[in-house]
């Protein structure tokens, strides 16, 4: 059975850094374009920044955007969220996401994998 697992999540004082990893089970990261996703309490789920199969095609929201770095070590299957400069209102559930051979894209329809999300809480 395919499986995402999210890690790294934590609380961190605003102005603070957390890494998030995204690591398959069962298959290999290689051939899926990987998207990162958050979702607030009381907030719909948005699209935070996404990869492509080799790593040369990134994408970030507005919100993000300076801030956050996504990245890929295909020899690890892994991917990873470098989140820099957090801010309270980045307090979310951080959610992988996986589609094969896919486009570099923010839309959670796209995506056919799922993780079970980590908590990043951002607060002093």
């Amino acid at each position: 059975q395919l499986q995402l697992v999210e890690s790294g999540g934590g609380l961190v004082q605003p102005g603070g850094s957390l890494r998030l990893s995204c690591e398959a089970s069962g298959f290999s990261l290689d051939d899926y374009a990987i998207g990162w996703f958050r979702q607030a309490p009381g907030k719909e789920r948005e699209g935070v920044s996404g990869i492509g199969t080799s790593g040369s095609s990134t994408l970030y929201s507005d919100s993000v955007k300076g801030r956050f770095t996504v990245s890929r070590d295909n020899a690890k299957s892994a991917v990873y969220l470098q989140m820099n400069s957090l801010k309270s209102e980045d307090t979310a559930v951080y959610y992988c996401a996986a589609v094969r051979a896919g486009i570099t894209t923010l839309m959670e329809v796209m995506y056919d994998y799922w993780g079970q999300g980590t908590q990043v809480t951002v607060s002093s």
